[in-house]
């Protein structure tokens, strides 16, 4: 019989895993619903500049019994977003030490309900540590409180940032063949982190009775092969799965470790956990929550790589990066994610208008003020390859809009004297933006100047690698240039 959603209960609700990949896109979302919520952190400075205004941060710790009370005061219901996966050999103890820990203050504190995230995967001797190690937790938190538990269970979450996500991005992104063992023909059933976190938010207003389990998934039931197929079809990529019968969850782990930069504990426990099938086996979830129309993998994937574009795109490098000007990280700049970056800066003794007036004006005619002769050079190549060249120029002197054309570059963001965004046009093994930002300062103005990759495999990251001499040189070069003709 289908539960309808409780009315919404204005009360305070605390947050579990906070710092996490799930917690801390659920904050958001809980924040925009304008929820009153809580946080609970071990380290509750780290965690205090990056939550919502209005969000409290207590300090507590669900392996000590004695910090939780004070972070349960007065909260209606709680969000159990806790696990113990990098903690070793140990973590399935550490598990049901937080669980019980929890379930017993949430008790003592009045909590009202606890909506925990699980796993799925069918109970039995076969089920791995880490999947079985979840399903454990959800029951410790019931007999430990006695109070109604909402437990989601879920399978590979998409979105960028997610570990599982990381994971078949990194090897699809590094090896043009790989070698995959029975496990890539495993069945799950993935969920867009966007769907995952809408279950939740309506998780807390559904009428739990004496406890409800959940199991959610997307619109597709496929194999982890069929993930690292769609991924590379969407990354424009050539791959080819080669199926051996005998490597084991502990040589696959070993081999992770060297293709992907995944953590080998983390590696094991998630190899260990896909040789188990994680599909929805019941309509539960569709009669409990009717409004939820859960996206399928293509659209999933879509999504994941969108919102990486539109958070980097976003993210302001004069807080990111060292105020001398150059990113640390060594040969090629600095990595961030899947990114390549290469950023520096200088100081100006004008105005941002000022600042901002040789870089309104770069490109055509105008040229790009340094080493005119290697960009065009570099478009006759482009024009050879296919490529649009440098013959476009620019449709005024001195305006620019979103979507004009600029030699080999489009302009993608433009905010007048402050920020001016370009994604490259140009035959590329990935995808290229040059970005200048003017920070205006107490007597001057700061110039960043940032060009950013988005390598397609291994050719993307040669490309990178092979040029990345020329970049600084040029980079450096026109950075000085604008720098003197601001003045």
């Amino acid at each position: 019989m289908t539960r309808a959603p409780a009315p919404a209960d204005s009360g305070l609700v605390l947050l579990t895993g906070a710092t996490g990949y799930v917690g801390g896109r659920l904050l958001r979302a809980l924040a925009a619903r304008g929820r009153r919520v809580r946080c609970l952190a071990r380290r509750p400075k780290a965690l205090a500049s990056h939550v919502p205004s209005g969000t409290e941060v207590v300090a507590g710790d669900c392996l000590k019994r004695e910090t939780l009370d004070p972070a349960l005061a007065g909260v209606h219901a709680v969000y159990y977003l806790v696990h113990s996966m990098a903690a070793g050999a140990a973590f399935e103890e550490q598990d049901r030490l937080a669980a019980r820990n929890f379930g017993e203050a949430a008790r003592a504190a009045g909590v009202r309900k606890i909506v925990y995230l699980g796993g799925l995967g069918e109970a039995g001797e076969g089920l791995s540590a880490h999947l079985r190690s979840r399903q454990e937790t959800g029951e410790v938190l019931r007999s430990s409180s006695g109070l109604p538990v909402v437990e989601l269970r879920a399978s590979v979450v998409l979105g960028s940032g997610s570990l599982s996500f990381e994971l078949i991005r990194s090897l699809v992104e590094r090896l043009p063949a790989m070698i995959c063992p029975r496990w890539v023909e495993t069945k799950a059933q993935p969920i867009a982190i966007e769907d995952l976190v809408a279950y939740l938010l309506a998780a807390l207003d559904v009428d739990p009775g004496e406890g409800l389990t959940v199991e959610i998934g997307g619109a597709d039931q496929v194999t982890y092969g069929d993930l690292m197929r769609e991924y590379a079809r969407q990354r424009g990529l050539k791959r080819w799965l080669i199926p051996v019968p005998v490597l084991t969850p502990r040589l696959s782990s070993l081999w992770l470790g060297l293709t992907t930069p995944l953590y080998a504990r983390v590696g094991r426990k998630l190899i260990e956990g896909v040789r188990n099938p994680t599909v929805v086996r019941d309509d539960a979830a569709r009669r409990l929550f009717p409004a939820i129309e859960p996206m399928g993998v293509r659209r999933s994937m879509e999504r994941a790589l969108a919102n990486e574009d539109e958070e980097f795109a976003a993210t302001r490098w004069s807080d990111a990066l060292s105020s001398a000007g150059t990113a640390p990280g060594g040969y090629g700049g600095l990595r961030v994610g899947q990114r390549l970056v290469d950023s520096r800066t200088a100081r100006v003794p004008t105005t941002a208008a000022q600042a901002f007036a040789p870089i309104r004006r770069i490109g055509g005619a105008n040229g790009w003020y340094y080493a005119d002769f290697l960009w065009r050079l570099r478009g006759f190549l482009d024009l050879l390859a296919g490529g649009v060249g440098v013959r476009r120029g620019r449709r005024h002197p001195e305006l620019l809009a979103v979507g004009d054309a600029l030699d080999f570059w489009r302009v993608e963001a433009i905010e007048p004297d402050r920020r001016l965004r370009l994604a490259a046009e140009m035959k590329l093994p990935g995808r290229a933006w040059l970005e200048f930002e003017v920070t205006p300062e107490e007597g001057g103005a700061t110039i960043r100047q940032t060009a950013e990759f988005d390598p397609a495999g291994l050719a993307g990251l040669l490309y990178w690698y092979g040029v990345y001499p020329l970049h600084v040189l040029v980079f450096r070069g026109m950075l000085r240039k604008t720098r003197t003709w601001s003045g």
